[in-house]
Formats: C-alpha cells, sequence, structure tokens
C-alpha cells in the first residue's frame, strides 16, 4: 500500500496512558506514512488544569509519523463531542480514519490490519467498520469474522458509515425497543441498558449511538479472532472505564504480535463467533447476581412495553 489511513488519537489528561499509546503505535512500520491527528480535551476543572498540561507538553514531543497536526480545545467538549467532531473532521477530508483512544496498547501489526481491511472492504456497503480488539480468547475462533456487534478499542471506518449515526438516542431507543435481545450480543452485554443510561444523562457516550446507528442499518464489522490491541487504562482514571475485576489496570486480553491474514470469507454474520463470544462472555459473570440480572430484565421488558423508555 501506498496510501494509509490518517489516525486519530484522543487524549486527555493522562500523559503517561498518552505514551503508550504513541510508543505501541510507533512500533508498527506503517506509523512512518501516516498522517497523525491529535485531539486534546481542555481541562474539566481546576484539579484537571495541571494533568492536562502535562498530557500537552508531551504530545508536542511526539515525532516518528508522517505528519502530526495537534488541536487543543480550549475548554472541555468531553469525550463524546470531542470525538465526534475530531472523527467527522477526519473523515471529511480523507474518506477513512482509523481511531485510537488513550488508554490503548496496540500491537505492532494494529495498522496494517486496519489498512488493508480498510482498503478490502471500502466497497463493499454491508461492512460498517473494522475493530482491532477481540473481546475473549479462544483458539476456535476464526482468523477473522463478521458480526452485527461493534467494539470501539482500536477501530477504523469509513464516512459512509460515519454519516449514519444518529444522535438521537429516543429514535434510537424506540427502534431497537423489540431488539434488545440481538443488540446485547444476546445477552452477554447490556448495550441497551447503556443506551438507556445516554438517553437519562448517565452517561456521554459517542460509542452506543453509533453502534445503534450501525445496528439498525444492518451493518457488520469486521473483527479479529485475536486481538490486535489491549486496554490498559483500567484504573479507574478513564472515562467510562471502571477499574478491572482482578486489580490489575489491563483488561487481560494478550496482544497478538504477528500479522493477521485478511482471507476472503463471507460478508455475512459469523454465528459460530457470535455463539462463542457470547457464551465466554456469559461464562464470565457473577452467578450470584444472576436473580438481579433476571430482575433488571424484566424491569427493562415492562419500560419497554409501556413505550417508557422512548419518551
Amino acid at each position: 500500500m501506498t496510501n494509509y489511513a490518517p489516525i486519530a488519537l484522543f487524549t486527555y489528561s493522562r500523559a503517561d496512558h498518552t505514551r503508550q499509546a504513541v510508543e505501541s503505535l510507533l512500533r508498527n512500520k506503517e506509523a512512518a506514512e501516516s498522517d497523525l491527528y491529535i485531539f486534546s480535551d481542555g481541562p474539566k476543572n481546576e484539579d484537571k488544569k495541571q494533568a492536562v498540561k502535562e498530557n500537552r507538553e508531551y504530545i508536542h514531543t511526539i515525532k516518528g509519523f508522517k505528519s502530526i497536526h495537534i488541536e487543543e480545545r480550549d475548554k472541555n467538549w468531553g469525550l463524546a463531542n470531542s470525538l465526534i467532531a475530531g472523527i467527522t473532521e477526519v473523515l471529511n477530508q480523507y474518506g477513512s480514519v482509523i481511531v485510537v483512544e488513550d488508554d490503548l496498547t496496540l500491537s505492532p501489526f494494529f495498522l496494517e490490519f486496519m489498512n488493508k481491511a480498510l482498503e478490502k472492504y471500502k466497497n463493499e456497503n454491508k461492512v460498517g467498520a473494522i475493530t482491532a480488539y477481540c473481546p475473549v480468547k479462544d483458539e476456535t475462533l476464526p482468523e477473522t469474522f463478521f458480526l452485527r456487534y461493534f467494539h470501539c478499542w482500536g477501530w477504523a471506518t469509513w464516512k459512509r458509515s460515519w454519516d449514519l449515526m444518529n444522535l438521537d438516542t429516543k429514535y434510537l431507543l424506540r427502534k431497537l425497543r423489540w431488539k434488545t435481545r440481538k443488540f446485547n450480543l444476546d445477552g452477554s452485554i447490556n448495550n441497551y441498558g447503556m443506551l438507556y443510561c445516554q438517553k437519562v444523562g448517565l452517561v456521554d457516550s459517542w460509542f452506543i449511538r453509533f453502534y445503534a446507528s450501525l445496528f439498525l442499518a444492518n451493518k457488520l464489522t469486521l473483527f479479529p479472532g485475536s486481538s490486535l490491541v489491549s486496554n490498559t487504562g483500567l484504573d479507574g482514571s478513564g472515562t467510562h472505564c471502571e477499574k478491572s475485576k482482578d486489580g490489575t489496570s489491563t483488561d487481560g486480553i494478550t496482544v497478538l504480535n504477528s500479522p493477521i491474514a485478511l482471507n476472503n470469507i463471507p460478508i455475512e454474520e459469523n454465528l459460530f463467533a457470535s455463539k462463542t463470544i457470547r457464551d465466554i462472555l456469559l461464562s464470565k459473570k457473577d452467578m450470584g447476581n444472576t436473580l438481579k440480572r433476571y430482575y433488571k430484565h424484566f424491569k427493562s421488558f415492562v419500560r419497554r412495553l409501556l413505550y417508557i423508555d422512548c419518551l
């Protein structure tokens, strides 16, 4: 390849995390030929001013990319607004983008996979996005596969897909009213609950609205069978990321340090992969909370039945 998709890096106040993400990107040989766009959000309050300042001092020292463009927000836009604006800006100029947040560590083969996949599927309208993250480790998973699910820890897309995003949470809730099981990856992840929390202001998430928009448009996401990214920011310092359950700051996923072959596969959801991921995620849930989960599901059903969620 001669043309590589631009990388959009979103960062805030954690210089150590940002440094780790950038250093892992630089271990990709494609980095030297990639344009890097860094979006630095402004401090939320006085307590964050120094941390944001230190982070900005670091990002101005970054070298090793084809070009580096830095946008420093004067005010705190919040993760959702900052990311939506930044991705829209890059996509309007280039048509495709690779998105990285500052708490990720990438494989040396991350950019190769993302760029090849963006090129391979750029004219396949059924494909909405590429992700480099696989939420489970299982040797039976194929090298690559498609799901109607979407994951945002190291991902890429095209303008045609980004333009599908509907930010009206009430509209999305109405459309998903009786599609929650599939939207929740067969009950293994509470994505619908997160969308409801977006409506009532408990979270401010671009991800859940983009995923819901892709889902309703029947778009597929390409996944690798082994993850090319891990989240090393699960220390409670990030937005929308709780501490990891094992007491570490990572997601427990080992990053693949070998390339992934992009073989021709059917452009349809891989039901085996979907079931495998669902079963593994369900097996990790605390069985002691089973009754509590059923109660929450029942409440959600009643809210949807009475149209409460969508008002």
